[in-house]
């Protein structure tokens, strides 16, 4: 049994469509702007499509890749108009997005699938913990919840919350606790349970990446203890209404640990969804969520042909 379904249903991908509204509207704005009055894609235009997608938060090294590919197709074609832009737009992001998709099963014969959670404080990682929970419970699986965030009281009460809300057990000890004894007993809770899914929370404290990446170190090492496939996937979380300043913290956290996947919150508030294709591409880890609202189901699986269909839908 895979427990990562990728359901589109109607209620789903209208959701989609009206948590990337903001992102097109600000995107197709400018690219009208870019190529009015302008009949075939040349030079003039491709360095407007560049200041389009450097704007729009695709990322520089992205938005060069891009234009040099439609410059490719450009000189290929000896002519193509604008009015073609937008479907090779719409190619080459699907593109590059596949070359980046890989697939993170779970493998029955390795019970708990453990799920290791990332990312600075305030970008939605306690709440995207609460969510995943919520997802996997509605699939029927069984969850244990870990808060192994003991630097911040605040963390711990939401995650309690959370496990209130949906319905799962938590594993917490007092504020200050190690980090790694929490995510020791979590597991240990689990596998007593039989537990499918374990989801840890971690301290996302930047200011001393050898610190942080001591921490999470330990903690990958002492959960080996108890099951030596943990984690199986070690999920940074990102904050997609912060545009650059989200390369940067994948910047950092890729440094300081293996990470394995992506969700990127908040893109139902922000004209930053462009964050979503040049993070994917940079770091070579796949995005596996997208948040798109407030609600516990709406944190969705990542599907790069739907994302690129709303994404370019008239």
């Amino acid at each position: 049994m895979s427990f990562f379904k990728k359901i589109f249903n109607k209620d789903k991908k209208e959701d989609l469509n009206e948590g990337l509204e903001k992102t097109k509207s600000s995107f197709f704005n400018k690219l009208s702007k870019a190529v009015a009055g302008k009949s075939k894609v040349d030079a003039e235009v491709l360095d407007d499509l560049e200041e389009v997608l450097i704007s729009s938060d695709v990322g520089v090294a992205t938005t060069i890749k891009i234009i040099d590919r439609i410059e490719e197709r450009v000189a290929q074609d000896k002519y193509l108009g604008t009015d073609e832009l937008n479907s090779i737009l719409r190619e080459e992001i699907a593109k590059l997005l596949a070359e980046n998709e890989q697939n993170i099963d779970h493998d029955e014969n390795k019970k708990p699938y453990v799920i290791m959670v990332v990312g600075v404080n305030g970008v939605g990682k306690t709440t995207t913990i609460g969510k995943l929970a919520t997802l996997f419970k509605n699939q029927g699986l069984s969850v244990v919840l870990g808060a192994a965030d003991t630097f911040r009281a605040a963390a711990v009460e939401q995650l309690d919350i959370w496990s209130q809300r949906v319905g799962v057990p938590i594993v917490k000890q007092k504020m200050g606790s190690d980090p790694a004894s929490v995510a020791y007993d979590t597991i240990q809770s689990a596998v007593k349970q039989n537990a499918d899914v374990v989801l840890i929370d971690t301290a996302g404290r930047l200011h001393n990446k050898v610190n942080l990446m001591n921490e999470l170190t330990k903690i990958k090492r002492v959960m080996q203890k108890v099951v030596d496939h943990a984690p199986n996937e070690v999920l940074l979380v990102l904050d997609g209404s912060t545009g650059q300043n989200a390369f940067e913290q994948a910047k950092q956290f890729t440094a300081a640990t293996e990470v394995t996947s992506l969700a990127v919150t908040k893109l139902d508030g922000t004209a930053k969804g462009g964050v979503v294709i040049g993070i994917s591409d940079q770091f070579k880890v796949p995005v596996k969520y997208i948040g798109i609202g407030e609600k516990a189901t709406d944190l969705q699986l990542f599907d790069k042909t739907e994302f690129v269909d709303s994404f370019f839908k008239s």
